[in-house]
């Protein structure tokens, strides 16, 4: 007795202090994260592509990767000499100030409004040079001279260079300049999600425990676990040189707090539970792990397995976010069932002043939404699943109602310099492209892919690039601006004309072509991870809840309820919220965290059903029973998750955005109305056939009268000694 004691006393204890050398150690690492992030196009890009194949030979090429911009000059009214004279100026100092690769040549347009200069530099292949650094550089230099605060004279007699500016606009666009804008986006993202996202959990948690101090924990504890899985993924990096980027780790981030405070919310539930009922905060939080200890392990691996399932996805952002998002939610899952009960055990039942559980005290029995939801839905079962499944389909109609496929410009929601520079150069310059369609082809079969290249619809004009390493890169302008629908026809011309009538492979890349790759291969990504998904979820609810009716049941909820996420995206994203199309791997992800957070309420709920029949409860009380004492913790953690998703929502990147509005409508339905109402509606009708084929699906063997009971004893006990 007196080890058991001592146990008691030191076990707490003693997982505080290893977790507190945990965070020395994490803490060191964690910050490091953001340094080693990567957002290039290749990281991002699929695997296979050929615009990914054409960025990694670009890079090879003399001079190395190149960083192209163009700089624009404008006057609505014509541009004057003067104006001319500045832009020749300023190019002649950025000629003179960095590496560039050729000289820069202006290219007017038709109606005299417009003068523009493709520029490009090779610094960042320069030994030594740190490639992103060097870029970032060259951007920023070339917009700080191209202003029209510039100085330098005009043409028509010395005027000065604000005078001759005067109703010039100066921009810089390009490939290199969008991604430039998109990077200071992402660095912003990382400080600005977390403080949203612990600002959103801490006050839902302050409304939900109605405690000055109980809040304070689940919230730190979710901080360690993400500053611990910062950490890891931080020695990923260094250690396997996994590719990160700003996507991976705002979604990360937001899974940790997520779905730890989702465990966070169950446990303590449970653990108050328990205090009722055991005298010692050790002894019911003992109790309170073996009760819901199954259906989180349960719920953490579904997510971890749902999004270990994007490893097999050719998209790199895609295939990269599965094991960083899981890491994630493995690191939060092990705080909230290690640290979390450690620091509760330890603070006794005083955390939850002023509503402290006391020993043997019972739970004010009163009538709870939850129960008053479930009795409506056990006395009309058939009308309420009937009438949830009608509103579900069809809010999923609204899924022929979303926008095509995101175009880069359409990516920010304050449109930056980069994407008003490009939308000038389409009105300026209608007759072609200002976006090269870069072709890659063997530099022995150059001349003839030139050739096979001008001989294309839809091609305005090609010039031969740089050669090396075997390869030669061709610059094809397009007669349609970036993106349209007839620069994409000219693409795939491209694509099939030069492997018919080249011996060697030539492959087509360029901005354009990357986000063509981008769309195809997000659709055969959905194909294969989608069905994968949906098995490893299958197969851990069976295992959790020995069946195949109930995890059959869950499975289908939650798709459905992807179906009607994606409808409201439909009704919302473009006429409401303005964006002018969906990003390409938008269906797949949501789709992940939509199943495989969703089925965490359905694991809650129906493991304590499962629970409820095991204790003697008819299929009816036990679904009643479930939902009454599991409802409200699974409202809050629905409320959390939506509400951490949402803060995506208000990041200023459109595709972060429209994940964080699908995830969090998603959430809210699945909380409110399936689990709610249609699983207890569908396992009211279902009755003991919703465990089929598990011992709960057969009725329990009625009792026996005493006397004949006795009688079959003595029969079998006569019978075994006759055998023996």
């Amino acid at each position: 007795m007196g080890a058991e004691n001592e146990r008691r006393r030191l076990l707490p204890w003693a997982v505080v202090g290893l977790w507190v050398i945990v965070i020395a150690v994490a803490a060191m690492f964690a910050g490091r994260l953001a340094d080693v992030q990567r957002d290039g196009a290749v990281d991002y890009l699929p695997a296979s592509a050929d615009s990914t194949h054409v960025e990694k030979v670009r890079a090879k090429l003399p001079g190395g990767e190149t960083t192209d911009l163009i700089v624009v000059y404008h006057r609505d009214g014509g541009l004057t000499a003067a104006d001319r004279a500045t832009a020749g100026e300023q190019l002649a100092r950025i000629a003179t100030e960095q590496r560039l690769t050729a000289p820069p040549e202006g290219v007017p347009s038709k109606d005299g409004t417009t003068l523009m200069y493709p520029i490009a530099s090779a610094a960042s292949a320069e030994p030594g040079a740190d490639k992103e650094e060097a870029r970032k550089a060259f951007v920023e230099e070339v917009r700080a001279v191209a202003t029209t605060d510039a100085g330098g004279s005009g043409a028509g007699g010395g005027s000065s260079g604000s005078e001759a500016a005067e109703g010039l606009d100066i921009e810089v666009g390009g490939a290199g300049a969008l991604q430039n804008d998109m990077e200071s986006v992402f660095e912003s993202i990382d400080g600005t999600l977390m403080i949203a996202t612990v600002l959103v959990v801490a006050f839902l948690l302050i409304l939900t425990y109605r405690s000055p101090f109980l809040w304070i924990v689940p919230l730190v504890v979710v901080g360690v676990a993400a500053i611990s899985s910062r950490a890891v993924v931080y020695g990923l990096v260094e250690g396997f040189d996994t590719t990160v980027t700003s996507q991976s780790a705002a979604i990360m981030t937001v899974l940790v707090f997520g779905a730890g405070t989702d465990y966070a919310l169950l446990l303590v539930s449970r653990y108050r539970e328990e205090l009722r009922r055991f005298p010692r905060p050790y002894d019911a939080m003992r109790t309170a792990l073996r009760g819901c200890g199954p259906a989180v392990l349960a719920s953490s691996g579904t997510v971890a397995a749902g999004l270990l399932c994007l490893l097999v996805a050719d998209l790199n952002s895609s295939s990269g976010m599965g094991p960083i998002a899981a890491i994630g939610v493995v690191c939060a899952l092990v705080a909230m069932l290690t640290l979390l009960p450690a620091v509760l055990v330890l603070l006794g039942r005083r955390v939850f002043w002023p509503l402290i559980p006391a020993y043997g005290s019972e739970v004010k029995r009163r009538r709870s939404f939850f129960a008053a939801m479930g009795t409506s839905a056990a006395r009309r079962p058939v009308a309420v699943l009937g009438t949830g499944l009608v509103l579900l389909g069809a809010l999923a109609v609204g899924i022929l109602n979303l926008p095509g496929t995101l175009k880069q410009d359409d990516s920010f929601i304050d449109r930056p310099e980069s994407v008003t520079a490009m939308q000038r150069l389409t009105e300026a310059y209608p007759e072609q492209s200002a976006q090269p369609i870069s072709v890659m082809a063997p530099t022995g079969r150059a001349d003839a892919a030139l050739d096979t290249v001008r001989t294309v619809e839809g091609v305005a004009d090609a010039q031969r690039g740089r050669s090396g390493g075997g390869w030669t890169e061709i610059a094809v302008f397009a007669e349609d601006e970036p993106e349209s629908a007839g620069e994409t026809a000219t693409i795939e011309r491209l694509r099939t004309t030069l492997h018919e009538r080249t011996d060697d492979r030539a492959y087509v890349g360029g901005p354009s072509a990357q986000q063509l790759d981008l769309a195809d291969t997000s659709a055969r990504d959905g194909m294969l991870v989608i069905p994968l998904v949906v098995l490893a979820v299958l197969l851990i609810l069976i295992a959790l809840l020995r069946s195949l009716v109930a995890p059959l049941m869950l499975v289908v909820a939650v798709v459905v309820v992807w179906g009607a996420a994606m409808g409201i995206g439909g009704l919302v994203f473009e006429p409401l919220l303005g964006f002018e199309g969906i990003d390409p791997g938008l269906p797949l992800l949501s789709f992940v965290f939509l199943v495989a957070l969703g089925v965490d309420y359905g694991i809650f709920l129906m493991h304590r059903m499962r629970e409820e029949a095991l204790k003697g409860a008819e299929p009816e009380q036990a679904a009643l029973s479930a939902l009454r004492s599991t409802g409200g913790v699974i409202a809050s953690a629905g409320i959390v998750l939506a509400a951490t998703f949402a803060v995506l929502a208000s990041l200023p990147l459109v595709p972060l955005a429209e994940m964080g509005v699908l995830v969090a409508v998603g959430v809210l339905l699945d909380t409110f109305l399936v689990r709610t109402y249609l699983v207890t509606s569908a396992s009211v009708l279902l009755g003991r056939k919703v465990w089929w084929p598990g011992a709960l699906s057969r009725p329990p063997a009625a009792p026996r009268p005493e006397g004949e009971r006795g009688d079959r004893e003595r029969e079998s006990v006569g019978t075994g000694a006759r055998e023996a």
